[in-house]
């Protein structure tokens, strides 16, 4: 992998035309021992967030020995950069043939579930394989309910009482159990975790059972970038974050468990910038070689201001407008579909034009993850960048909840 100081070193020397991820692997190491070190338990990174081998090789040198996994793909991913390394099987609903896989082959023994028809296919393997069910720990998925950029209580999780008659079923045919939530992707305030410890705490109490651990999941948010124009958002810190969840543990009596965490965002975020080149500008539109199809899925929600910077092309003699005038564009994908827009505007330097770059920053979480091949588009080029992307010159453009007319 070609290594560079910063993006605009990369764009300069290799004057790309296809999309280019800049990895700052220090980044990625330095966010997960910050974490790991706050967090009063057990840290198992979501693979789900960017399952890249050099993201999973360079957080297992950094200390990240436990790693959430949802799928076969997930198993043989974490299995092949980090043999040592434990596994936690979180995915609520699950396939009979990867219960089996995971049992077996990859000697996975924490699983989680919502249902009680995944009690019965869980059963039904460690029977064939003749497995002591103490061996193993089911973590009973509990809904929640908070504020989040992305809720994730809608498609899993047992209402509580629901959860209490699946804890003490499984108690009962000797699994050890515990108590997980997920209380969505991008918290915006410190109480959403107490909210789901108090109903840890009723279901906890109703069922009357000895729990093996509390797996409270991810949603510690990332730091992104915000519009200058509006107030910047009162988005918690990861201090301030921990500090609350510490002393909501204490109160609700769940410090002395086992505890578990799965972060994604606030891991991976920062390690990742893109650099994009502008195939053609009209009017106030431009016309980008990626988007929500490849690596900006997250900009087609509309729920992330992403921070932007403009690399000129110096090919480029002339140029038109304003060079201390900001212009919103609307930013279009390179794929052939119309859909292919990014719902915010990127705020940008009246004069970028055909040609130019642009460095798109914090865009580790999710976007590798989320990329397809749709129209034969698939950005797959990596450089190594030292600086990170807070440490350049500041941004000078970034993403707006601001409508504009086409």
């Amino acid at each position: 992998m070609q290594r560079f100081l910063t993006a605009r070193d990369a764009a300069m020397s290799l004057r790309p035309d296809a999309p280019v991820y800049c990895f700052r692997p220090e980044v990625l190491a330095a966010d997960a021992r910050d974490f790991m070190a706050a967090f009063p338990g057990e840290t198992a990174y979501a693979v789900k967030t960017n399952g890249e081998k050099l993201v999973l090789e360079t957080l297992a040198k950094a200390g990240v020995t436990m790693f959430d996994v949802a799928s076969p793909g997930e198993f043989e991913a974490v299995r092949s950069v980090a043999p040592e390394a434990g596994m936690i099987y979180m995915h609520p609903v699950k396939a009979q043939s990867d219960i089996n896989l995971a049992l077996q082959t990859y000697g996975i023994r924490t699983l989680a579930l919502d249902h009680e028809d995944e009690v019965a296919k869980i059963l039904r393997i460690v029977r064939a394989l003749d497995l002591d069910p103490s061996t193993i720990t089911l973590f009973i998925r509990l809904q929640t309910k908070g504020h989040a950029a992305y809720e994730l209580s809608k498609k899993f999780g047992a209402a509580p009482a629901h959860a209490v008659e699946l804890l003490q079923r499984c108690d009962r045919i000797g699994f050890k159990v515990g108590i997980c939530f997920h209380v969505g992707s991008q918290i915006e305030e410190p109480e959403t975790y107490e909210r789901a410890l108090a109903s840890a705490n009723w279901v906890r109490s109703r069922a009357g059972v000895t729990l093996a651990g509390l797996d409270v999941g991810g949603g510690f948010p990332a730091e992104y970038g915000h519009d200058p124009r509006r107030r910047k958002p009162d988005m918690p810190s990861l201090a301030e974050i921990m500090a609350r969840l510490r002393a909501d543990l204490a109160e609700w009596g769940f410090s002395d468990l086992p505890l578990v965490a799965e972060p994604g965002r606030v891991v991976v975020a920062r390690a990742f910038s893109l650099i994009v080149r502008v195939l053609l500008r009209k009017g106030r539109r431009l016309y980008i070689n990626d988007g929500i199809w490849a690596s900006l899925s997250d900009s087609w929600t509309g729920k992330i201001t992403l921070p932007a910077r403009f690399i000129p092309d110096p090919a480029r003699r002339s140029r038109k407008g304003d060079p201390k005038a900001m212009t919103a564009f609307r930013v279009c994908g390179a794929t052939c579909d119309s859909v292919d827009i990014l719902s915010r505007p990127f705020w940008l330097p009246d004069t970028v034009d055909t040609g130019d770059w642009i460095e798109i920053g914090h865009i580790g979480a999710y976007s590798l993850s989320l990329r397809t091949r749709f129209n034969g588009f698939y950005p797959d080029t990596f450089v190594e960048v030292d600086q990170p992307f807070d440490a350049g010159e500041a941004p000078q453009g970034y993403a707006s909840l601001e409508t504009m007319a086409d």
